[in-house]
């Protein structure tokens, strides 16, 4: 008889999800599944709103990352009202997005790291689960958790000045912003208190990266062979290959290097890209069109965009992303433990990048918002920390939003997590007869690594049936409904 693990729920993420996995009678691993059991429906709750107030509405998806959702819905607008794609804004426009976004690159990859990873690395997966977490990072390493905490903040503020709010702004608007950076808030941020100084913030990155670096060097084994598997990339890239993490085309390059989808236009998103709807997770499961759904899924986020982009345009980050390629000899990095040596060097060039900005006089004057002849669709898409994230909306001639799609960097890494997932589940659990906790935290541990955030990803296309079933003491299913 077949045997059946659940890790329920998955800690240390954003959201609710589950794992199962299922043994056979030679206590092998028969079948692992993510299970994503938090349903929100967003794309139908916008329908019938006004096509203006879906950058407010749509970011509370989440708590975390609201400013990604916030920019792309705001992108999508800037289409519909006829202020085109990214470089149509006016200069104040795109660069007050550009430092809010960066700001939110910049919290969100240290919240993840500091907070939810570190404690990881710092005592192992299989430490005791008392001491392995934030909590004992502040008591064992006070001057990383110092790190995490203030860099954090920095960012926060950052999307204070640029947003409104820190979180939930309203800054981002059809065609533009709402508003210029002040000068009060331009000093701060440069060169305001220790630590609470762009140059600080710098400091500390370039430190953190310093510190994955040798932590790598001594946990190479471990970093290398942990849930590594070959994979397609898929990221947005500027039009020269760079990388750019507000705006540009889509590229996606198989395990070797090859594209095999070549700086496309975003808008015509849906000629590429196909959604698969399983039946055991409201997530659903995207794929190239053209490889089909065997081949055809792709990795999102900091890992998959530094194997799809041709140089970094800040000059510490370039460094760092020239030592990260020389790991793979220039092939796309396949490994799952090294998202957060990514993470790290996106980190840093955020840092750098907001530091161009804050020394660009278009943040405190110029024109804020800019428009055109207005049209009945537009595709929003920007880089959110956790990968690519896509906004579609339609409107009728009553200005209201018919309909809505969304597909978000943690659902693009569907299946990528699952394959983590069994990865981890045939390496830890083949073979055994007990399940202790530290292999169940590897699972977790290999999910952790793409900063899932599964609040964001839950949500259905057209009606998601949902199946109940129930099953006696001896596995036997006696009872099973569906709702459609």
């Amino acid at each position: 008889m077949s045997k059946k693990i659940t890790i329920e729920p998955v800690t240390r993420v954003e959201g609710h999800g589950k794992v199962t996995i299922h043994l056979d009678d030679q206590n092998q691993v028969a079948q692992s599944r993510l299970h994503i059991v938090e349903f929100r429906g967003f794309e139908r709750f916008v329908q019938g709103r006004p096509y203006w107030e879906a950058p407010v509405l749509v970011q509370r998806l989440c708590g975390i990352c609201p400013v990604s959702h916030h920019l792309a819905a705001a992108k999508a607008l800037d289409v519909i009202v006829g202020a085109g794609t990214g470089e149509g804004l006016t200069p104040t426009g795109e660069k007050m997005r550009r430092l809010m976004h960066y700001g939110q690159m910049f919290q969100s990859h240290a919240l993840h790291f500091f907070h939810l990873v570190s404690p990881d690395l710092l005592f192992g997966y299989d430490a005791d689960p008392a001491i392995r977490n934030v909590i004992g990072v502040a008591m064992k390493h006070k001057d990383l958790a110092v790190m995490g905490v203030m860099m954090r903040k920095y960012g926060q503020e950052v999307i204070r000045a640029t947003a409104g709010k820190k979180i939930h702004g309203t800054g981002a608007i059809p065609g533009g912003i709402n508003k210029h950076l002040t000068q009060e808030d331009k000093e701060f941020f440069q060169t305001g208190p220790d630590p609470m100084n762009i140059e600080k913030m710098i400091e500390w990155s370039q430190a953190s990266v310093d510190f994955l670096k040798n932590y790598y060097k001594e946990h190479k084994a471990f970093i290398d062979e942990f849930a590594y598997f070959p994979s397609n990339h898929l990221s947005l890239v500027r039009k020269d290959g760079a990388l750019d993490l507000y705006h540009g085309v889509l590229r996606a390059v198989d395990h070797e290097g090859n594209k095999i989808l070549d700086d496309v236009d975003y808008q015509e998103y849906e000629k590429y890209i196909q959604e698969e709807v399983r039946s055991w997770s409201y997530m659903k499961f995207p794929y190239l069109k053209h490889l089909g759904k065997e081949k055809g899924w792709y990795r999102v986020g900091p890992l998959a965009r530094l194997n799809t982009c041709d140089f970094i345009p800040s000059p510490m980050a370039q460094k760092e992303f020239e030592e990260f390629k020389s790991l793979t000899n220039g092939k796309p990095n396949n490994h799952c433990m090294h998202y957060h040596y990514a993470r790290l060097i996106e980190l840093l060039h955020s840092a750098e990048m907001m530091k161009d900005l804050l020394n660009d006089p278009d943040l405190m004057e110029g024109e804020l918002t800019t428009k055109g002849a207005k049209i009945d669709r537009g595709v929003g898409v920007i880089e959110a920390p956790r990968g690519t994230l896509f906004h579609h909306y339609e409107i009728n001639d009553k200005d209201q939003i018919v309909k809505a799609n969304l597909i978000v960097s943690t659902t693009n890494n569907n299946e990528p997590m699952n394959k983590s997932v069994n990865f981890v589940a045939n390496k830890m659990m083949n073979g055994q007869t007990e399940i202790s906790e530290p292999m169940m935290n590897a699972v977790e541990v290999a999910i952790r690594a793409y900063d899932p955030c599964l609040s964001c990803a839950t949500h259905a296309l057209g009606k998601m049936p949902l199946d109940v079933s129930l099953y006696d003491a001896k596995d036997n299913l006696i009872d099973r409904k569906i709702t459609q």
